[in-house]
């Protein structure tokens, strides 16, 4: 059989909780939906910068109005 949990993190630097963690939240997943789910972060991170790059115009133009 394989190798334990315990073996398999101490062997990778990481602990057993952590790996529980990871499984109970990607466990179910398909290597295609985690990339997918990758790109999603990714995709909302440049939405949130071109989001707050507006924000700040729109603040910058307002103060010149005044």
């Amino acid at each position: 059989m394989g190798k334990s949990v315990p073996d398999l993190c101490g062997e990778h630097g990481m602990s057993s909780a952590c790996f529980y963690q990871w499984r109970s939240k990607y466990g179910g997943m398909y290597a295609l939906l985690m990339k997918r789910m990758k790109e999603l972060k990714e995709e909302n991170l440049r939405l949130k910068k071109m989001y707050a790059e507006k924000c700040l115009m729109g603040e910058i133009a307002r103060e010149g109005l005044q």
